[in-house]
Parts: structure tokens; C-alpha cells; sequence
């Protein structure tokens, strides 16, 4: 069974995972290293893996601090799923966001509509939102 699994990273995003059966699953960003790696392995543990990470940079807006922390976290995920040997690829928010219409222009009511109405049995949160529709795109374009 294939499992896609759509990352948005930052501590106010989420993991979301979209298998070939059964319904779709997400989750609000866990808070430690440790409990992204151990997500990540339980959840794919039985299925083949495959994994999108939205390609995302710091803004001149953000402080150092918080862009060192972001930066941190973001290498982090690129690491738990090379420690899981999940074959990943990094995806612009252009790309996804085009691809499933729901153009944000920054904000996030647009995403969770557009996740909400794809995803109909999962009561979307804005944590989760951008998430589910990541894998969403990573299912629909992986090849």
C-alpha cells in the first residue's frame, strides 16, 4: 500500500498521510524532534512511503531567532525522513496551491476551505489544512 504523506512545516503546521485504502489522517505539528520521528514511524510502518515537504525559506519579516528556530525545525523533518528512508520531494506552495485551486495569497481560510471540501470526514484546522492538501498533491502527481 502507498502512503503520501503531505508536510507543512513550521510549528504552526502538520502532517497529513492519504493511503491508497483506508481514509486520510492528519495530525497538528508535534512539538519535538523525537515526536516527529516517532509519528512519521508508526504511521508508515506496513506501507510504502512517499513524501512531500513544502519547499518554504525564511521572510525578511522574521527576527533571527525565529528564523534560526524555523530553519532548525525544517532541516529536522528533511532528517527524520531520511533516518526513515522515505523518499521525499521538496514542493513550492505555487505549485500545490494552483494545482488544487486554492490560490491563498497568505491566507489560510482559503486552504481550509478548499481541505475541508476535500476531505469531508476530517474536521480540517487551520494546522492541518495546508497539510492534507500537500499530500493531496504529492498523491496526485506522484509517479
Amino acid at each position: 500500500m502507498k502512503l503520501y504523506i503531505g508536510i507543512d512545516p513550521g510549528q504552526n503546521g502538520g502532517i497529513a498521510f492519504i493511503p491508497t485504502t483506508g481514509p486520510a489522517w492528519a495530525h497538528k505539528m508535534p512539538e519535538t524532534d523525537r515526536d516527529i520521528l516517532d509519528l512519521l514511524r508508526d504511521s508508515v510502518c506496513m506501507a510504502e512511503p512517499v513524501a512531500a515537504l513544502e519547499l518554504v525559506h525564511s521572510s525578511p519579516q522574521m527576527g533571527v531567532k525565529s528564523a534560526f528556530t524555523f530553519g532548525h525545525g525544517y532541516g529536522g523533518l528533511e532528517m527524520a525522513l531520511v533516518a526513515l528512508a522515505i523518499p521525499f520531494r521538496h514542493i513550492r506552495p505555487q505549485a500545490w496551491q494552483k494545482a488544487l485551486g486554492c490560490l491563498t495569497k497568505g491566507d489560510k481560510n482559503v486552504s481550509k476551505r478548499r481541505a475541508q471540501e476535500l476531505f469531508p470526514k476530517i474536521k480540517v484546522t487551520h494546522a492541518i489544512a495546508d497539510a492534507l492538501l500537500i499530500a493531496e498533491f504529492n498523491r496526485l502527481t506522484h509517479q
